[in-house]
């Protein structure tokens, strides 16, 4: 029984990408740290009970979203990654179900437990995640923006038990909108051989691997302009910082996309999105 229970315990957490929602927390306690400077101490930031149910709604709507996410999902990850199909393997579609209601329901709960904006954001991301999942996965640039609007709102959700008038976390949170996106798209490209098995109508299905690689040198281009603007007419040198930091790893994005080709290149570039992500979030608490 004890093996039985630890099998279904490792499928739940594969399932669930415990490692992503780890990284959910640690941007919302950097961005918590950035917001209350000044006004708290990093102790009280560090202990707020408030911060803990947040990041705990958060993770718990994550959770539910890979979940449905693979549920809906298996027939096609079963040609894209085979290996790391868990549900009907390690997780029965029925307990996989029952997880994706409990966590869904447990988050909305907690949000609303805190504040009905939060409680109110909390219920549009589960909708919204159903919908990814079961629908706008399957469409170009929409499912994309869906993720990405997401990842968005797990940062600048932290403003409201924080709230700092600070424009610099509206420009984090376009940060993780653009990287997020331009992600999505690269692991689109990664899929694609299951993707058009199963008519999923993603970039890289309808206009082609090539293009979809002119859409990325575009949507990042847009970015650091974007960033740059800001910073020139409203935020200053803090943001003009993260600007210029952004060129050697952008630089470092395209040069891999240009040659990439192969499955095991297009995710090794998912992969180093993420950790640019990652890395411009923390940067928060050093600001």
């Amino acid at each position: 029984m004890a093996e039985k229970n630890g099998y279904f315990l490792a499928g739940l957490l594969k399932v669930t990408r415990i490692w992503n929602l780890l990284i959910i927390v640690l941007a919302q306690y950097c961005t918590a740290l950035f917001l209350a400077h000044g006004s708290l101490s990093n102790e009280e930031i560090f202990f707020s009970p408030t911060l803990f149910l947040l990041s705990l709604s958060s993770v718990l709507i994550a959770a539910a979203g890979y979940i449905i996410n693979d549920y809906y999902d298996v027939k096609i990850d079963l040609i894209n990654k085979p290996q790391r199909v868990v549900i009907g393997k390690e997780l029965r579609r029925r307990v996989a179900m029952f997880f994706h209601v409990i966590f869904s329901f447990a988050g909305i709960l907690t949000g609303f437990f805190l504040s009905w904006k939060i409680g109110i954001v909390n219920v549009f991301s589960v909708g919204l995640l159903w919908l990814y999942s079961n629908q706008l996965k399957r469409l170009p640039f929409i499912g994309n923006f869906s993720v990405a609007l997401l990842t968005a709102l797990s940062i600048y959700i932290v403003h409201f038990i924080f709230p700092a008038s600070h424009t610099l976390v509206i420009a984090y949170a376009a940060f993780a909108f653009s990287f997020t996106m331009i992600r999505e798209i690269i692991k689109d490209m990664e899929d694609v051989k299951g993707d058009t098995a199963f008519g999923c109508r993603t970039m890289p299905v309808i206009w082609g691997i090539r293009r979809t690689k002119y859409v990325i040198y575009g949507l990042s281009l847009l970015f650091v302009i974007t960033l740059g603007l800001m910073s020139y007419n409203y935020i200053g040198s803090h943001l003009a910082v993260l600007s210029a930091g952004l060129i050697l790893p952008l630089a470092f994005l395209w040069y891999r996309l240009n040659k990439a080709d192969t499955v095991r290149e297009f995710g090794f570039l998912s992969s180093y999105c993420k950790y640019v992500m990652l890395f411009g979030i923390l940067s928060m608490a050093f600001f």
